[in-house]
């Protein structure tokens, strides 16, 4: 029997993808939020495909803002992009 794949659904463009092909971001108590780069770090996370395009979209449709249910500074999706382009 095949194994089942955790499906994820991306708060910028809304499809359902596999763990492996998305970025968790993560909002923690300490450290506020960052990205998840592990998937293995404590606290409430919210996953994005790893795409540039994709983060636009969630800050233009604040899907990171409704999955944390806070309001998220520029600072904050500046510093995820950067890590994005790093990661990609």
């Amino acid at each position: 029997m095949a194994k089942k794949i955790p499906l994820r659904q991306c708060v910028g463009c809304a499809q359902m993808k596999s763990k492996k092909e998305m970025i968790r971001v993560l909002k923690t108590a300490d450290e506020g939020i960052v990205l998840d780069v592990t998937g293995k770090k404590n606290g409430r996370g919210a996953y994005i495909c790893i795409s540039e395009e994709c983060l636009k979209k969630a800050r233009k449709n604040k899907g990171l803002e409704r999955s944390f249910k806070m309001s998220i500074p520029d600072e904050v999706y500046e510093r995820l992009e950067k890590e994005l382009k790093e990661n990609e």
